[in-house]
């Protein structure tokens, strides 16, 4: 009797404890299971040294969906850029080099940042309070992209990089002396390269200068949505939120007109593919368009739609103008990232700015920084797919 009291008694506690366990696993079952949650990261290595023993280094920005931009602190280059298509498959959409090696030698400002003053200012000289400069000659008679030794060729401090939770940033800044390429003024200026959880790669600039002179900087990267050195831009579709362009002479000047883009191969206000009238126009397009924003504030001025893969690009920025350009140059003697061969028409450029040879004419908006003033522009690059 006191057996069989003691053997129910002992398959009671033994139900009870594994009642109690079963309902435990149930519930650990049943508790949703907490994953990591991605962040924002930055990743340093060597990108090499100059031939002057200047350290160089590359930055990689990556976002929680996997976007990466990678930057070194030589030129302010934004080396490459890594999107996903329509099918999740990510590829690099600036045309460059895999090496420090290529960006020494001479190549035409891939993804590189340039001033003191981007795009061109004809015969190569301009005047402030009557005292005329006189600047380096580098595009026939004209000065392009800052000179012979602009910002693209110079070693770039590197002064801020943090990661948070929801950007990625990389601050470099640049002290460009009095009497540099011939510019007036010594200017403090910085480039502030920002990836955000939102798939943007913002572009800041910043100077400040101790006498009067003239600023206008810009990236310079060539684009290809399709990737970097797989054909050519041609079917991408573009829209540019611009009424009028600058026509331009046999230097690629300015005239100093201000023109309808309507009724002609220069109106892009409807999506257009880049290829659909570009033999109708005389070397390609290489022209400033002025953007109905008119600048200061944040405003769209492009945007950018590659079929096959499905990314879109739109552009916005503070800037009055954008430069145009389809890669009318390249013509495959350059060999660049993964060793594709860069033809013409393989990229094309949307340059942030203000219009070309500004300092000679005193009818387009002003470039010219007194001490005392900030400049200041925004430019932002958000990528999708449809």
């Amino acid at each position: 009797m006191r057996t069989r009291v003691l053997l129910n008694f002992v398959l009671a506690v033994t139900a009870v404890i594994m009642f109690g366990c079963e309902k435990k696993e149930a519930g650990a079952a049943e508790k949703p299971e907490v994953k990591e949650k991605k962040k924002m990261s930055i990743t340093k290595e060597s990108f090499g040294q100059t031939p002057d023993k200047q350290t160089v280094v590359l930055y990689t920005l990556t976002n929680p969906n996997g976007i990466k931009a990678k930057i070194t602190n030589y030129g302010a280059i934004l080396v490459s850029l890594e999107t996903p298509d329509r099918n999740g498959n990510f590829g690099d959409i600036i045309l460059g080099f895999d090496t420090l090696d290529g960006y020494l030698k001479e190549h035409p400002y891939f993804g590189v940042i340039v001033g003191r003053y981007a795009n061109r200012i004809g015969a190569a000289k301009f005047k402030l309070k009557d005292v005329e400069y006189k600047l380096a000659a580098n595009n026939g008679a004209n000065h392009l992209h800052g000179g012979i030794k602009g910002f693209d060729k110079v070693v770039w401090n590197v002064e801020d990089v943090k990661a948070a939770d929801d950007m990625a940033t990389v601050k470099l800044s640049y002290l460009s002396k009095d009497g540099e390429e011939g510019y007036p003024g010594s200017l403090n200026c910085s480039v502030i390269y920002t990836l955000t959880k939102d798939n943007e790669l913002r572009i800041d600039y910043e100077a400040k200068t101790d006498k009067t002179t003239v600023v206008n900087m810009t990236n310079h990267a060539y684009w290809n949505l399709a990737g970097q050195g797989n054909g050519d831009i041609l079917g991408h579709e573009l829209m540019l939120n611009a009424d009028k362009y600058t026509p331009v002479d046999e230097g690629l000047i300015p005239t100093g007109e201000i023109k309808e883009v309507k009724d002609s191969p220069m109106d892009f206000t409807k999506s257009m593919t880049i290829g659909s009238r570009i033999s109708q126009v005389t070397g390609g397009y290489d022209h400033n368009y002025v953007l109905n924003s008119g600048g200061g504030k944040l405003a769209l001025a492009a945007k950018v739609y590659e079929p096959t893969t499905g990314r879109v690009m739109e552009v916005t920025t503070t800037e009055p103008g954008i430069q145009l350009y389809s890669g009318n140059f390249l013509d495959g003697s350059i060999t660049g990232k993964s060793g594709k061969v860069y033809k013409k028409h393989y990229a094309f450029c949307l340059e942030t700015q203000h219009f070309p040879d500004s300092p000679n004419k005193p009818q387009f908006p002003s470039v010219v920084l007194k001490p005392g003033e900030k400049y200041q522009t925004v430019t932002v690059h958000k990528f999708s797919t449809k």
